[in-house]
């Protein structure tokens, strides 16, 4: 497994099981979370310690043990990213109005020219023309944060439009943002997800059915729930990167997004309860062992 890979299953795992938790965690609980998912102990230890020095991850030591948990800027990045995972810029109407940045950055600047490229995507924006951006979203909060970070902000400029020609608004959608990929790949998410979805609500409501006295046995343990409730997470967490999520006026006939977000937001509920039962006892474990050898 290669150590971006291994960097964004922890990303996940702080981001959707860890982010509310005080405590740092215990590498050894780590150790174990990370290998359910096929990720080696060698690997973790490495991986820990490379968000480390790269300031995602503090590290502490209590006794012989080792334990890590997220710094103010570790911190932030998930808190941003679970806020456009579980709670997108979804709108129903639009007032034609685009928002354009425009920036023109010396090549002696290359490399922060290049990360506001990356990061114009992130709130929904579009690459119009070189060096300038277009999106139906009022971004101007996002861009002060973005200016800030890469101290940019003398040769960015900020304009709200509206469109008078000469491509219509589908021609001009479809000149940024390359919708019918990202639809694809919602329709693959949803083949994949909906069958799982049936069959663990079948499941879920069995489990009920035992709490009651009533025949039926959940057909995972709480560790096979947490990776498939992580595979999940994974998989969709891609969708915030890639969908502006455009308002519905500006959205291609047969959009799979909402459905998408329906079948993920119901499917992380369904798993949530062994899910995070499991991380809980993992965790809780690690926090009354520290008299133990370390790992």
């Amino acid at each position: 497994m290669t150590g971006s890979r291994s960097q964004d299953l922890v990303f996940t795992l702080y981001g959707d099981y860890l982010l509310g938790r005080e405590r740092p965690v215990w590498v050894g609980s780590l150790i174990t979370l990370l290998g359910a998912l096929g990720v080696s102990p060698v690997a973790t230890r490495t991986v820990l310690s490379r968000m480390t020095q790269k300031g995602w991850l503090a590290a502490e030591r209590r006794g012989s043990r080792g334990y890590y948990g997220l710094t103010k800027r570790g911190r932030r990045l998930l808190e941003t990213g679970r806020e456009r995972i579980y709670h997108p810029p979804r709108r129903e109407s639009w007032d034609g109005r685009w928002y354009l940045v425009a920036y023109s950055i010396p090549e002696s600047g290359r490399h922060r020219r290049d990360a506001l490229r990356v990061k114009l995507q992130w709130p929904g924006c579009g690459l119009l023309a070189n060096g300038l951006w277009i999106t139906p979203h009022d971004v101007r909060p996002e861009l002060e944060e973005i200016a800030s970070s890469l101290k940019v902000a003398k040769h960015l400029e900020v304009f709200r439009a509206e469109h008078l020609g000469y491509a219509s608004t589908d021609q001009l959608v479809a000149e940024c943002w390359d919708l019918a990929a990202i639809n694809r790949r919602y329709a693959a998410f949803l083949d994949r997800w909906a069958p799982t979805l049936t069959h663990c609500a079948a499941c879920r409501r069995a489990g009920a059915g035992v709490a009651e006295g009533q025949p039926g046995v959940p057909c995972l343990p709480p560790q096979a729930c947490f990776v498939r409730r992580f595979e999940l997470v994974h998989e969709y967490r891609a969708f915030p990167q890639e969908d502006p999520f455009l308002p519905a006026p500006l959205l291609p006939a047969g959009w799979k997004g909402h459905e998408a977000a329906r079948v993920f937001d119901t499917c992380h509920a369904v798993l949530a309860e062994p899910a995070e039962r499991y991380v809980r006892e993992i965790c809780d474990a690690g926090d009354v062992a520290d008299a133990a050898p370390a790992a």
